[in-house]
């Protein structure tokens, strides 16, 4: 076989880095990033260090949240230009709860190529190390701060049967966890921190456990909370869901948010759940 070629196609390289452990670069991501123009990143000095262990000099260029709209379209006018550039976040893959969306967004919509290069994710590793099943998992990353947001967000993951994969701050471990056993039910669950790295550790049990065993100490280092799927007997019985929906109808939540809370927590659809929801504050609940 012939080995590859030195040089590249021109288009955009979103290139998966270490999340830890700095073996994890792929040969592959080492070749790309040492033939690319310039490399675009989340962070220069982060970058720039993982490049000077890589004995790789490149042109840096900032491309984090804040400017990533502004940096796309300079990058996609690059590429149409005829460069091959490169682009990595600080740690895994571009685009996953990392800046890059809106670079490949901006790809797409100006007809520039591009192409991943995969390598190290969280996600994969700590759904796999916590023991729960990885068929039908569904990768939620960061819940919503916001009050309303967030209420949508547990109320239309709450009946999903498959494993769910949740990133948070390890200060807000414990609180997520005791809200997620609240609105979800204290679930099997596995606190994954530090993964890849000299102190890599997984907490496993329920998530009342964890919320408890993290609630006076936060742990520390990144985190992700992966959580067990909906039982299939997930159903709430009809008098308990009215109870719920009165609830809910009368805690001054619009009628959207609080019908996503009851689908979640009563394991019914949408449509019932408003129609419940509409009934109580209409009087006819």
């Amino acid at each position: 076989m012939e080995p590859e070629a030195t040089s590249l196609a021109p288009m955009l390289y979103l290139c998966a880095t270490p999340i830890g452990n700095m073996e994890d670069i792929t040969l592959r991501a080492i070749r790309v990033l040492g033939a690319v123009a310039a490399v675009y990143c989340e962070d220069t000095r982060r970058t720039g260090a993982l490049l000077t262990k890589l004995n790789i000099k490149k042109p840096l260029a900032s491309c984090r949240r804040e400017n990533e709209a502004a940096r796309a379209q300079e990058i996609v006018a690059r590429v149409l230009a005829g460069e091959a550039v490169a682009y990595v976040s600080d740690a895994g893959m571009p685009g996953v709860s990392d800046p890059g969306e809106r670079l490949v967004s901006a790809c797409v919509a100006a007809g520039a190529p591009f192409t991943v290069i995969p390598g190290a994710s969280a996600m994969t590793a700590a759904l796999v190390l916590s023991g729960l099943p990885a068929a039908n998992a569904c990768f939620v990353g960061f819940l919503p701060r916001e009050t309303g947001a967030r209420r949508a967000a547990l109320g239309s993951i709450a009946p999903h049967k498959g494993t769910l994969v949740f990133y948070e701050s390890p200060l807000r471990v414990s609180a997520t966890a005791r809200e997620l056993a609240e609105k979800l039910g204290d679930r099997s669950a596995a606190l994954c921190r530090e993964l890849t790295k000299l102190h890599e550790e997984v907490a496993r049990g329920t998530l009342g456990g964890i919320a408890e065993q993290y609630a006076q100490t936060p742990p520390k280092g990144e985190c992700v909370l992966v959580v067990a799927g909906a039982p299939e007997d997930a159903g709430m019985p009809e008098q308990d869901a009215r109870s719920l929906a009165a609830q809910l109808a009368a805690s001054g939540l619009r009628a959207k948010e609080a019908a996503a809370e009851l689908a979640g927590r009563a394991g019914i659809s949408k449509n019932e759940a408003y129609s419940l929801i509409r009934q109580i504050k209409r009087g006819e609940g």
